[in-house]
């Protein structure tokens, strides 16, 4: 949770301050430009300057751990093409109010979906991974008509944080829970009101984390949306998102992961995380430059071991 301003060093609030305003020119000339070509912008901004980060190297080794198989060349160019997505994503973030089912460029396979859960009052576990425009995924629930509470981490920023709040906003996500002890509380909350939820599953997770299979080795996994549709009796209801030409997309909206309670929760719980990790990796062979690539998503031990190989 960010420090509230009134308790922060001046030195600290400036800074913060500064950071907003540069946040604000940002978003006001991605606003002010054409949705196409804003995103077609930020995606040539990030696929120039996505190699010179020092999280370019990170994504290049994740590459060969999914994909030992392929060579150097394969990886350059997955590699231009997620920096391209992500650099698409931050320049249409501003701009999610014009990027709704409702304006035409989303395509909704499965929508009927949507409409059954909209429609039975039975909260649902909503998941997914960093795919393309992920922001895209809830605002295809809200704009179904799906009551959802949809977890976020809070910027470190606070006026950076109440920006992004406002901002979602605008495409009717209004839902939030602060990940960490205080998000699940509000999450149970919800839910015990006939609230779905929705969660990013794809990130590593170490404290409390479940081990499962990842494109050859076991990555540790929030169990958190697992045990919640445990608990309520619920199914996991996977989505996932697809660019399909500049800023224009497909959500599709998966078969629903049924989950079975055999007795031994410890062992459901296990077996739930394992399929959606499966369902991560499945949406990630079929369009490798769509993941978010640059974040650590495997053991120490799986980094030591590509290092061991290079020696």
């Amino acid at each position: 949770m960010a420090t509230p301003p009134s308790q922060t060093p001046t030195g600290q609030d400036i800074a913060w301050r500064l950071e907003a305003l540069a946040f604000d020119l940002f978003n006001g000339l991605f606003r002010l430009l054409p949705l196409d070509f804003a995103s077609w912008m930020g995606g040539q901004l990030f696929r120039l300057l996505g190699p010179l980060t020092r999280t370019h190297a990170v994504a290049e080794q994740n590459l060969m751990l999914a994909f030992p198989e392929r060579d150097a060349a394969w990886r350059r160019g997955i590699l231009a093409e997620q920096w391209e997505s992500n650099g698409r994503t931050v320049a249409e973030f501003p701009n999610m109010d014009r990027i709704l089912p409702s304006t035409g460029r989303v395509e909704v396979v499965g929508g009927e979906r949507l409409a059954e859960i909209a429609a039975g009052g039975k909260p649902v576990v909503f998941v997914s991974g960093h795919f393309s425009n992920w922001e895209v995924m809830p605002a295809a629930i809200v704009n179904a008509g799906v009551p959802c509470e949809i977890t976020y981490r809070a910027a470190n920023n606070p006026y950076v944080d109440r920006r992004i709040r406002e901002s979602r906003f605008r495409y009717g996500v209004r839902l939030f829970a602060p990940k960490g002890g205080d998000g699940a509380r509000e999450m149970l909350e919800a839910m015990g009101k006939g609230v779905s939820v929705a969660l990013m599953n794809d990130q590593k997770f170490n404290q409390g984390g479940v081990a499962a299979p990842f494109f050859g080795h076991m990555v540790m996994t929030a169990p958190g949306p697992t045990r919640l549709a445990l608990r309520f009796g619920t199914v996991l209801q996977p989505m996932t998102v697809e660019r399909t030409k500049g800023a224009r997309f497909r959500v599709v909206v998966h078969e629903p992961i049924v989950l079975q309670k055999t007795g031994d929760r410890t062992a459901d719980i296990a077996e739930g995380v394992r399929r959606v990790t499966a369902m991560v990796e499945d949406q990630i062979r079929k369009r490798p430059g769509e993941w978010f690539w640059v974040h650590r998503r495997w053991s120490k031990d799986a980094y030591s071991g590509l290092a061991a190989a290079d020696d």
